[in-house]
C-alpha cells in the first residue's frame, strides 16, 4: 500500500481527502501545521507528499525547499493562490507537481499516478549513465565527477539527466522547460540559462570545454 503524507491546515479539506485517497487503497497520515508535516516527511519514507501552501507555523514553500535539502519525495503542492509567480515558486523549491484549489478528487488522483507511474519506471529502468568522467547514478540519484560526488539541487539534477539521456541531441529551452519545468509552468526561458549556468559551475573544469554546450540561436546539447 503506497504512503502519503498529506500537510493540510484545513481540518473538512484535509478529512475529506484523507478519506478520498484511503477510498483508493491510500494509507494516508496528516498533518495540520508546517513544522508538525515538516518532522514527518522527514522521519519517515513516503511514497508521496501533498503539501499545501498556506500552512500555520511554517509555510509550505519553505517545508518544500527542506524537505528538497535532504530527500527526493515526490511532493505535489495544493493552493488557492494559482498566480504564474506562485506556481513557479512552489516548482522552483522543488515541488513536482502544482494543483489549484478547488481541485475535483478525480484530478489529484490522476497526478498522483502519474507520478507514481514514473517512480515505478525509474525504478525498472534505472540506469547509470556516464560522459568523461561524469557519472549519474538514477537508482541513488546520485552525480560523481572523477569520484567525487557533485551535490545538485533537484532541479539541477533533472536538467542533468535530460541532457545526459539525450547527447548529441540540440534541445530548445521550450523542450527543457517542459522536461523538466513541467507542460503547465509558465517561466520564462532565461531560467534554462540560469540553470544550465548553475551546472557548469558545478561541473566544468576550468579551460576545458564545457559539459553543455550553447547552441546559439536555438538552445543547448551534450555531445
Amino acid at each position: 500500500m503506497r504512503r502519503l503524507l498529506l500537510i493540510e491546515d484545513e481540518l473538512n479539506l484535509a478529512r475529506f481527502i484523507e478519506l478520498e485517497l484511503q477510498h483508493a487503497d491510500f494509507s494516508v497520515t496528516v498533518a495540520h501545521d508546517g513544522k508538525q508535516g515538516l518532522g514527518l516527511a522527514l522521519d519517515e519514507d513516503w511514497d508521496i507528499v501533498l503539501l499545501d501552501v498556506m500552512l500555520p507555523g511554517l509555510n509550505g514553500i519553505e517545508v518544500c525547499r527542506r524537505i528538497r535539502n535532504h530527500k527526493q519525495t515526490p511532493i505535489i503542492m495544493l493552493t488557492a493562490r494559482d498566480s504564474v509567480i506562485d506556481r513557479v515558486s512552489g516548482l522552483d523549491s522543488g515541488a513536482d507537481d502544482y494543483i489549484a484549489k478547488p481541485f475535483a478528487i478525480e484530478e489529484l488522483l490522476a497526478r498522483i499516478r502519474v507520478i507514481l507511474r514514473r517512480i515505478d519506471q525509474f525504478e525498472d529502468k534505472a540506469p547509470l549513465l556516464s560522459k568523461s568522467g561524469l557519472t549519474v547514478d538514477e537508482q541513488s540519484r546520485t552525480v560523481k565527477k572523477g569520484g567525487t560526488v557533485i551535490e545538485l539541487t533537484k532541479r539541477e539534477y533533472d536538467l542533468l539527466l535530460m541532457f545526459m539521456h539525450n547527447r548529441n541531441r540540440v534541445l530548445s529551452r521550450e523542450q527543457l522547460i517542459e522536461g523538466v519545468w513541467g507542460r503547465d509552468c509558465e517561466a520564462e526561458t532565461n531560467v534554462v540559462d540560469v540553470y544550465v549556468r548553475y551546472l557548469r559551475n558545478k561541473l566544468d573544469e576550468p579551460d576545458a570545454d564545457s559539459f553543455i554546450q550553447t547552441v546559439r540561436g536555438v538552445g543547448y546539447v551534450m555531445r
